[in-house]
């Protein structure tokens, strides 16, 4: 059965790319639905998403291309979301076609607006997708090093450990290691929170901190994690492993990080409108970091960090003046 199985890629921007590259090499044919129509038919004629990966080569016999959700989804078994998590509600409010018996895999490393979820509890609760029918795609890893074919590292979590190994088998290959957990709730809110510490590394790069500050931030950081965390969903879990250190360090130091460059921008002085407006990616770090500070106005865990960028971002406090502040709370 394993074998006859259906993936749909949910989105069109640099991770759809990226995860739809490591299907492809792994399936007969795959569904990726985008939005962009422009995109689709350059796709088409081109073998390359023209605005994202463009280095990219694909076998076009392998894809079926729409820009029809509702196609995708009455297609595959499995759905891997890709969408930044501001627009994901947006998307699926086209729906016509039942998610009812499908698999549901997030690759979204954010917190849905709408509700203050993160993408599997959004699926969860608002439209009755069992647990054990979804699952989370997380990191250490950047598309544009996928695209590249440098060695990279995924962690799939899904409480079905058969259903996270199809997925993980058929997202490896020579340059893809994968390995599975069931901790859903933990990696996705991983996959969040390391958003927001990049955003405060970029404000700190921005405003002249150093190598030696950084550490610090960084350090301070998964710590900040594994409270936040604990009191959201406690269980025994290694915050050291990949899926939650290692995601939060690629995206603190990485020079494809958007929220780390999105941060960069604000310690600079840009206002958060100027830096939305020059980047051509989305940055989860800020919507997460609102989201974030909200949901632990009720769970109170310990969180200066979170604290510091959200003032920063949304009480549009000075970012000089927050920082030095910061600095005499981290140790």
């Amino acid at each position: 059965m394993a074998e006859n199985l259906k993936f749909a890629v949910i989105g069109g921007g640099s991770w759809a790319t990226a995860i739809a590259k490591m299907l492809c090499a792994n399936l007969p044919e795959i569904s990726w639905y985008m939005r962009n129509e422009a995109a689709i038919e350059h796709i088409k004629t081109e073998k390359h998403n023209p605005n994202y990966l463009s280095s990219v080569e694909f076998d076009t016999n392998k894809l079926r291309l729409t820009h029809d959700i509702n196609e995708a989804v009455a297609y595959a078994d499995y759905l891997i979301f890709a969408i930044p998590s501001a627009f994901l509600e947006a998307e699926l409010a086209n729906l016509t076609t039942s998610l009812e018996n499908k698999i549901i895999f997030s690759a979204i490393k954010g917190i849905v607006p709408e509700t203050s979820l993160i993408v599997g509890e959004h699926f969860h609760f608002n439209y009755n997708i069992p647990y054990y029918n979804i699952g989370v795609i997380t990191g250490p890893c950047h598309a544009e090093e996928v695209a590249l074919e440098r060695l990279s590292y995924l962690t799939i979590a899904c409480g079905d450990p058969e259903k996270a190994t199809i997925v993980a088998k058929n997202l490896s290959s020579n340059y893809i290691k994968t390995k599975i957990t069931d901790d859903i709730i933990g990696t996705e809110y991983a996959a969040m929170l390391k958003n927001i510490y990049a955003v405060a590394a970029g404000i700190a790069h921005g405003l002249g901190y150093g190598d030696n500050f950084q550490s610090v931030l960084m350090s301070n950081a998964i710590r900040e994690m594994k409270k936040f965390i604990k009191k959201v969903h406690k269980m025994k879990r290694n915050i050291n492993d990949s899926a939650y250190l290692g995601d939060l360090l690629v995206t603190g130091y990485s020079v494809f990080s958007r929220n780390r460059m999105f941060g960069n921008m604000i310690g600079k002085g840009y206002t958060v409108k100027s830096a939305m407006m020059e980047m051509s990616m989305v940055a989860e770090g800020y919507y997460a970091t609102k989201s974030a500070y909200q949901l632990n106005q009720g769970y109170g865990a310990s969180t200066p960090i979170i604290n510091a960028v959200y003032s920063i971002l949304y009480d549009g406090k000075n970012a000089k003046k927050v920082f030095k502040n910061l600095t005499d709370q981290l140790d």
